[in-house]
């Protein structure tokens, strides 16, 4: 560490709730421990609850001078919380004196956290109702090594950079959060003081998305989709993989010749929307977003996932013949989008590997190209995905990320790309023979679109 003060020391549960100025601050992701969480973290309390002391984890606490910011235990901190709440609730009768006067001093100064959040809040109600069941099996010493034995290692940092570095690196030994939740407290901190009075709206609209689907964007489509585009391997996002979402912030980085395109366009967009004019004609300008862009740190960054968001959901995630595209393809786009669900193979894994190489590439050609020439694009999508599904009787995670990388690489392909015609007009080979199984509504296209020559019986 540089720069800050780091404070090490092994707390116990009743001194760690004894800090009034424990604090969980906005940056925080929601509570979302469950039952099977909590009653995993009692019976670990009731297993060892005749051992000297038991190590519950550790706690990263960020010092600001008048909080104390949890950076990392909230979900556990929380839940601990809740079981002093219960215990007074459900055994306070049966505490002895002495226990009773140390633990009527700790539930006075016991903080009460407040979350806005409805899955939080969801959550903290049903967790309460299993932890008010399972505390009728505390007996008195059981409440005394919960309170004094069960124990954390305590890291207290003064410079939040600093704290986050360090939150980082815990997490990436291996802890439960996901990639992109490091993302959202990366983003968090990076936020420009001009926009801190918009962070409690940008924090709601990203607790609104749900985390599977989040999980989902990030690790299957706009991870790929940059990674591929550069030439890089994608198989699966992980903690390890967060950097490539990182990127400037516009308002501390200096004036280099790249960053005046992204300052221009960051800056309009702001003064466009915020001049008086927007409050009489209601119009309002977009950041122009690009998946392969450079990352504008900060709010910036919530923004292009909610705009990424949007645009999967109504196009990638919801097209079919009779939905978004019905209006604007051709009989031969139709009839691909049609059979890629429903053909007999469709539900195997491999496949869905497939489906996914073919929705990255769709994604980013709309990303870049709108809807011009879509239908030609979808044909020319299809074969170059397809062909992979065709040419072997199993694919694998290994097998997309090989025919990106070592045959022809759309996504570099569509990045270089200055129209749509450069894509659409891209030499791909035909099959020579079909060698997968239940795939025969998917050769039939190869043919009727001249890319295989079924063997004549």
């Amino acid at each position: 560490m540089c720069g800050g003060e780091l404070r090490t020391e092994v707390i116990s549960v009743g001194n760690l709730l004894q800090y009034t100025n424990l604090t969980i601050p906005i940056y925080q992701r929601p509570y979302k421990w469950t039952a099977k969480n909590v009653n995993q973290l009692i019976d670990d309390i009731l297993l060892h609850k005749d051992k000297s002391a038991y190590r519950l984890g550790t706690i990263v606490i960020h010092d600001d001078g008048t909080k104390f910011n949890i950076v990392d235990g909230q979900q556990r901190t929380v839940t601990l919380i809740l079981i002093i709440k219960a215990l007074f609730e459900v055994k306070k009768n049966d505490f002895s004196d002495p226990l009773k006067c140390i633990l009527d001093e700790l539930n006075k100064k016991i903080i009460d956290p407040q979350f806005d959040s409805e899955i939080s809040i969801k959550n903290i109600k049903d967790n309460y109702r299993e932890i008010l069941r399972r505390v009728v099996e505390f007996d008195e010493n059981t409440i005394s090594f919960f309170c004094f034995k069960c124990e954390f290692i305590q890291f207290i940092l003064t410079d939040i950079s600093e704290a986050f570095q360090f939150f980082d690196s815990q997490n990436a030994r291996g802890k439960d959060l996901e990639p992109h939740d490091l993302l959202k407290a990366y983003h968090l901190r990076e936020f420009n003081h001009s926009d801190e009075n918009i962070k409690n709206q940008i924090v709601h609209t990203w607790e609104a998305m749900k985390t599977q689907d989040l999980a989902n964007l990030f690790g299957e489509y706009l991870f790929r989709i940059r990674s591929w585009s550069k030439g890089n391997s994608a198989r699966y996002f992980t903690k390890d993989n967060v950097d490539i979402f990182k990127g400037i912030n516009i308002e501390n980085i200096d004036n280099y010749p790249y960053t005046e395109l992204i300052r221009i366009a960051h800056f309009y967009v702001d003064r466009y929307n915020n001049s008086y004019e927007r409050k009489i004609d209601r119009n309002e300008s977009n950041y122009p977003f690009q998946i392969d862009q450079t990352i504008i740190n900060g709010r910036r960054f919530f923004e292009m996932i909610t705009h990424y968001d949007e645009i999967f959901k109504t196009t990638i995630n919801n097209y079919s013949p009779t939905s978004f595209y019905k209006n604007e393809l051709n009989e031969n786009a139709l009839k691909i989008l049609k059979t890629i669900n429903i053909y007999e193979g469709k539900s195997r894994t491999g496949d869905g590997y497939v489906r996914t190489l073919f929705d990255c590439a769709l994604f980013y050609y709309i990303d870049k190209f709108g809807m011009r020439e879509i239908s030609r694009a979808i044909e020319r999508i299809f074969i170059w995905a397809y062909s992979l599904r065709l040419n072997f009787q199993a694919v694998q995670i290994a097998s997309i990320d090989n025919h990106v990388l070592y045959g022809i690489n759309l996504f570099r392909h569509i990045k270089e790309a200055n129209n749509p015609g450069d894509i659409i007009t891209l030499p791909l080979k035909p099959i020579e023979k079909n060698n997968s199984t239940k795939t025969e509504l998917i050769a039939e296209i190869f043919e009727e679109l001249r890319y295989y020559d079924k063997p004549k019986n």
